[in-house]
């Protein structure tokens, strides 16, 4: 199905977004190829959609074609010690994840309650709560533009980091996925190593079930599980990916924390190259942002400093961008460390995304 000039807000969690010059709704595996190709051998531009969930479109929308993923589809199969669970690109990821659950197949239960689509998965190498999907990824099925063939890339070639993949720092979009397959352990324990999850159930069994529900409640109450009566909720998740930073910049940081509050103990964990991870969201608040601050119609959402929200439904995105604007500019003040968005911008031209 094709239409003309339609709004894209409406399939965005964050609601804002100009028309798409034409927008396909592709239901089937085949429906996604023979649109890409399409698009392709005309020279019109291309954008693959999923579920809006951690995307920002600018106002002016998006030429060309916007071709939205909508086949499902989940196989299991058993090999050896793991059960092979393969997802369409167009299933939503939480079902997905409840289904893992409900099978007693261990390996994303910590991801439970994020928006979106299993094709954005890989992608973003999506990741809470002590996982992220490069744990357990086995293949991505994808649609290669350059040799025009289904092609099923290895993790390797997937080349994972946090919040990125090759899919990312592709600009050509050359794979597009179709499809993800994941390796999980059939009565496998959960993997209840991040702090908070730890804390929150540290008076019960860890079971995949108890861990699920208990990233669902962390979630909801900042926020971060979709529900159309909640406002906070209507955003594009975490706005901002964790930074990486030298260990000499994250003392400094920590010495400036304790400089104003002695008793303070700054979040921060060991990452790869003798770096340090720190915590966004914790930053953001001790440089003055305060939850549910506006500007404009966009707001910092009211349950977690992290999220932008659009909670009147009117926003315009070029709202969101000055008060992504705005937010980074305090913690640089402050901190002296740069926040990039893990959102990711279609039609937005910012400094932020550079």
């Amino acid at each position: 199905m094709i239409r003309v000039g339609e709004a894209l807000a409406r399939w965005t969690t964050l609601g804002v977004g100009g028309p798409a010059e034409r927008l396909i709704l592709a239901e089937t595996e085949r429906d996604v190829i023979d649109a890409v190709r399409d698009a392709d051998d005309h020279g019109r531009a291309l954008t693959v959609l999923g579920g809006g969930s951690n995307v920002l479109v600018g106002d002016d929308g998006i030429r060309g074609d916007v071709v939205r993923v909508g086949h499902r589809g989940v196989e299991l199969t058993h090999d050896g010690s793991v059960v092979r669970l393969t997802a369409a690109a167009g299933e939503p990821w939480d079902a997905v994840v409840q289904r893992a659950v409900d099978d007693g197949l261990a390996g994303i239960e910590c991801l439970s309650g994020i928006p979106g689509l299993v094709g954005a998965t890989p992608v973003q190498n999506v990741g809470a709560y002590g996982q992220e999907v490069a744990d357990t990824v086995v293949t991505v099925r994808v649609w290669d533009r350059v040799d025009r063939t289904v092609r099923a890339l290895s993790p390797a070639e997937c080349a994972f980091a946090y919040r990125d993949s090759a899919f990312k720092r592709d600009p050509t979009g050359r794979c597009v996925v179709l499809a993800v397959t994941f390796a999980l352990t059939p009565g496998g324990a959960p993997a209840v190593r991040y702090g908070e999850l730890s804390r929150a159930m540290a008076s019960q069994p860890a079971t995949l079930r108890a861990t699920r529900d208990t990233v669902l409640t962390l979630r909801r109450a900042k926020g971060m599980v979709l529900d159309p009566a909640d406002p906070d909720t209507r955003s594009a998740g975490s706005f901002f990916t964790n930074p990486v930073v030298s260990k000499e910049l994250a003392d400094a940081v920590e010495a400036l924390v304790r400089q104003g509050d002695g008793s303070a103990t700054m979040p921060r964990w060991e990452a790869p190259e003798g770096r340090v991870k720190l915590a966004a969201g914790w930053l953001i608040e001790r440089a003055g942002v305060r939850r549910g601050m506006r500007l404009g119609r966009a707001a910092v959402s009211s349950k977690h400093a992290l999220a932008l929200t659009n909670p009147g439904g009117d926003c315009r995105a070029e709202e969101v961008v000055a008060l992504a604007r705005e937010v980074a500019a305090r913690v640089f003040a402050r901190f002296g460390v740069t926040l990039r968005p893990e959102v990711v911008a279609l039609g937005v031209s910012d400094p932020l995304w550079g």
